[in-house]
């Protein structure tokens, strides 16, 4: 392991420290915990909107708290689930009397968690929470029938939920519109992955799985989570249009669709190497008939000092498509 820290056990909290001195204008802290970030300012009669995840993916998760988007995260350790306790005390601080949604990535630990949150809040302080659990990445879809739950895991798409959530709460839409937003949009995104190579825990000193420096996994999770595809190295459109054929074909988006377009990297990849794969997508998208409306390219979602990449698609209609226009101004996404 070889990364500018100090002590592996205070990570997390020294990381946090430190964003709450480089914006104290966006962002503080609640319950006298750094875990338990939330907005600087509340806007009184809003709906507020709480995320949460582990560590370890910046700006995921708490990079989106602030003006126009989220109002509090709960973090975790490096890749672990905050408590139920730093969830619920996020609640109780941005709650105006509104109610609170909740909106997280689909993996277990968070899931129970939040769920025991909202149970917290509705029992001790008759706040009301409802919850949308985005789950975007076509990679983990596997079988299922009508009503079982999703398998998919939340990746970078979620940045789509919760611009578009947000942008919903500051328009003051009421608990079930900012909720059905939500929905629509994470049931329109979509992303696909490729890892080139692991990356470190800083508690576990070592990486925790292998790629040669010669290959690469399509669709590998942002933990390490196996992909679909394990092979050699291939060049950046192939890679692309790869990704593209998976995400295209499982909305789908067809031809005459407007989206917009996320190039997200994975925490070692430059910004180079994501403007190539832009140009790929570009001329792909073009050549089938897809508007792009706009594109984001950086890093949205990482996996600590993990190199590779992934493409999200959000499928827009009017109305997500006036939600991802309106100005956000959170430490890690500036929009005027």
């Amino acid at each position: 392991m070889k990364k500018i820290i100090n002590n592996p056990e205070n990570y997390v909290k020294e990381m946090l420290e430190g964003i709450y001195i480089a914006h104290p204008d966006l962002v503080t802290y609640t319950a006298d915990d750094v875990h338990c970030l939330i907005a600087a300012k509340k806007v009184e009669g809003k709906v507020g909107i709480a995320t949460g995840g582990g560590s370890g993916h910046l700006p995921l998760f708490l990079g989106y708290v602030g003006e126009g988007m989220l109002d509090a995260c709960s973090v975790g350790d490096v890749f672990q689930s905050p408590s139920a306790e730093q969830m619920h005390a996020v609640t109780k601080a941005i709650d105006s009397g509104a109610g609170v949604l909740y909106i997280y990535g689909n993996y277990n630990g968070d899931i129970f968690n939040f769920d025991m949150a909202a149970e917290m809040a509705d029992f001790e302080d008759d706040i009301k929470v409802l919850s949308v659990v985005a789950g975007d990445d076509v990679a983990s879809a596997g079988p299922s029938a009508p009503g079982e739950k999703s398998t998919r895991r939340g990746v970078a798409g979620i940045f789509f939920v919760y611009k578009c959530a947000g942008s919903a709460a500051a328009n003051m839409m009421s608990l079930d519109e900012v909720k059905r937003v939500a929905e629509k949009a994470s049931a329109n995104v979509r992303t696909m992955g490729v890892a080139l190579t692991p990356c470190i825990v800083p508690r576990v000193g070592k990486p925790g799985f292998s790629i040669a420096d010669n290959e690469m996994e399509i669709g590998m999770g942002i933990h390490g989570e196996t992909g679909i595809r394990h092979g050699k190295l291939e060049s950046a459109d192939q890679i692309t249009d790869e990704m593209l054929e998976k995400i295209i074909s499982d909305v789908p988006y067809t031809a005459g669709d407007e989206v917009d377009v996320l190039i997200n990297g994975l925490g070692a990849t430059t910004l180079d190497e994501q403007y190539i794969v832009t140009r790929r997508v570009s001329k792909n998208l073009a050549d089938k008939g897809i508007k792009v409306h706009h594109f984001y390219v950086g890093e949205y979602a990482t996996s600590l000092e993990m190199a590779g990449m992934s493409i999200s698609m959000l499928k827009l209609d009017d109305e997500l498509k006036a939600l991802m226009e309106k100005p956000a101004n959170t430490p890690f996404f500036k929009q005027i």
